[in-house]
């Protein structure tokens, strides 16, 4: 397949575009600066888009950090701003390419909002806090080219795991150091999934016939409380030394904290399962395993 990219320097794309490549699929990377070979050009700033002529799929990744800096005013108007725009001009430029690409466009499960235990599949409605409602008019935001006739989906991602990234690379520091602990009082939810996978499941995507919503997170979500006690486990460390609500709420923000460490969203990959994909790491102790010990053995 030929197959355009944005948001291939992020934490997803750094992974799948080497992936993607590995496995014979022509990649071009759309970049906001100047392209260089084998790249295009796109700036929703600018409202510009190298055309997305004969491609046979566009995976857009792109998005401003959720968790990079305190939310004031201004971080949660980037926030919204860089995924409705940046979504919606793809959108119509895959609904004005001739060949209506498939487009396989970001989303998170930040979408159900805080849902204590609640068991959350891809028919759920969506929750009411900052994070929820972006995640509606992001997907909203592919419309144009659903109406075209293009195959879309919304890749709802959990927490992704890896060891040089994301939410595990930025823990894994104080746990090596024996300073882990529990977040709060630990009984939120939080459905994570590899980097591994998620690439894995985005490969299966593309030839799928699914469209709609599909969550893209492991079928074992896990409390903080079993994160934490797996993760020490894995690396041999105590978890014993809980961190304070209150203390993450002052260093973060309340709203950043509330919304990355203690919202709980219990999701299930109903319809990947369904569609017959298979997890490398369906359960978090494997999974961790495979992330930090087994490259070092």
């Amino acid at each position: 397949m030929r197959i355009a990219v944005t948001g291939s320097s992020g934490l997803i794309g750094s992974h799948l575009v080497p992936r993607l490549e590995a496995t014979g699929h022509d990649v071009v990377a759309y970049v906001r600066r100047d392209p260089g070979e084998g790249e295009a050009f796109w700036d929703p700033h600018r409202n510009a888009i190298d055309p997305l002529d004969d491609f046979d799929a566009v995976i857009h990744l792109a998005g401003a950090g959720i968790g990079d800096k305190r939310w004031t005013s201004a971080r949660k108007s980037a926030i919204r701003s860089s995924r409705i725009k940046g979504t919606d001009l793809v959108a119509r430029a895959v609904a004005a390419a001739p060949n209506r690409p498939m487009l396989l466009s970001s989303s998170a499960i930040g979408y159900y909002g805080d849902r204590g235990s609640d068991v959350l599949e891809e028919p759920e409605p969506p929750g009411d806090d900052f994070l929820a409602r972006v995640c509606v008019e992001w997907e909203a935001a592919t419309e144009p080219a659903a109406e075209a006739g293009a195959r879309v989906v919304c890749l709802r991602t959990g927490i992704v795991l890896d060891e040089d990234g994301g939410a595990l690379g930025r823990m894994l520091m104080p746990f090596k150091f024996g300073l882990g602990g529990r977040l709060g009082a630990g009984d939120q939810w939080w459905s994570w999934i590899t980097v591994i996978d998620t690439v894995r499941a985005i490969e299966h995507l593309l030839t799928s016939q699914m469209d709609g919503a599909v969550n893209l997170t492991a079928p074992e979500p896990v409390t903080n409380v079993e994160y934490t006690r797996i993760l020490g486990d894995v690396l041999e460390r105590p978890t014993v030394i809980p961190t304070p609500r209150l203390a993450l709420n002052a260093l973060l923000g309340k709203q950043l904290a509330e919304a990355l460490l203690f919202t709980s969203a219990r999701v299930i990959p109903s319809r990947l399962a369904e569609d017959g994909f298979e997890f490398s790491h369906p359960e978090l102790p494997e999974a961790l395993d495979a992330l930090l010990n087994q490259a070092a053995r």
